[in-house]
């Protein structure tokens, strides 16, 4: 089993190439206000950037972008040391089964 870490979200960088746009809509500012009263109640699922103390969002965009809308300066993480083909699947698989 994984464990759950808590990661700043200045250290969290956006997938390279991630082929989702997270859109400042009407289900962000649901998901904002949730996160203020609630927390993230899911964590993010993150690889580790090569050679650096940073992480790459796999599964999480939209939690970690209306975290920081929320002020939010920490996240609750999976980190999976997936390589760079294994991390795009998953970012794919991710958002087609949301």
């Amino acid at each position: 089993m994984k464990n759950i870490t808590i990661i700043p979200v200045n250290k969290l960088r956006p997938f390279e190439g991630h082929p989702y746009k997270v859109k400042d809509d009407d289900e962000m500012n649901a998901l904002i206000e949730s996160i203020q009263e609630q927390g993230i109640l899911s964590p993010l699922v993150v690889r580790p950037i090569e050679n650096t103390n940073e992480y790459e969002v796999i599964s999480g965009h939209r939690r970690l972008h209306a975290a920081q809308k929320a002020g939010i300066t920490e996240v609750p993480a999976l980190i999976n040391a997936l390589d760079r083909d294994s991390a795009a699947i998953a970012v794919v698989d991710s958002n087609l089964h949301r």
